[in-house]
């Protein structure tokens, strides 16, 4: 059974949709605070199809990311409680106690590799408004994280251009199980270290 390459099909589509733009601010927006999928998998086809903005939307899902990171910041402030059933029963309450604690360790600095790491963006977000982060350096850990990575990802893309696509779509079955199997591992190592 293919999951990947098909997902990558619609998303190669999307890409090339006249308000795609909109499509992917829309993504970066939501993940950053309740919505399970990152817009590296928007932007990676859409800078590839369209190099020569390949900096204008890393920037746009940039500042998009970090607005969600607001609003994830907000739901964290204003309804912690409320929320963290949810997330427990999603499965990220473990995520969530580490976010906890690497915040009492490392402070703002949590914040900057949570941006550019795969662990979910959004526990980071809530977390640092539950626990009344500072609002700038919150801001600016995102934008230098979040940004770090966008760009990374965007200009990559465009470098490699519309050729990326015959070069990935053969591999994207088992690079998409590779990603699930790494980011299973990074959880497993997280969950043991603890």
């Amino acid at each position: 059974m293919k999951v990947f390459e098909p997902l990558y099909d619609r998303v190669m589509g999307w890409s090339r949709h006249r308000h795609a733009p909109r499509y992917l601010a829309a993504l970066s927006f939501a993940e950053s605070s309740f919505f399970p999928i990152p817009p590296d998998v928007m932007l990676a086809p859409m800078a590839a199809a369209r190099p020569r903005e390949g900096l204008r939307l890393a920037a746009l899902t940039t500042v998009f990311s970090v607005l969600g990171g607001l609003l994830g910041y907000v739901i964290g402030m204003l309804a912690y409680e409320l929320v963290s059933p949810w997330i427990i029963e999603a499965g990220h309450g473990e995520s969530m106690d580490l976010a906890q604690e690497w915040f009492a360790v490392w402070g703002v600095w949590v914040v900057l590799i949570a941006g550019f790491s795969p662990i979910p963006y959004k526990l980071f977000t809530i977390t640092a408004g539950a626990l009344a982060m500072p609002l700038l350096p919150f801001v600016i850990a995102s934008l230098l994280g979040r940004g770090a990575r966008f760009f990374a990802v965007g200009l990559l893309m465009a470098w490699l251009g519309p050729q990326a696509d015959r070069h990935l779509r053969p591999y994207m079955e088992r690079l998409g199980w590779l990603s699930v199997f790494l980011l299973v591992a990074i959880m497993a190592f997280m969950t043991l270290a603890d």
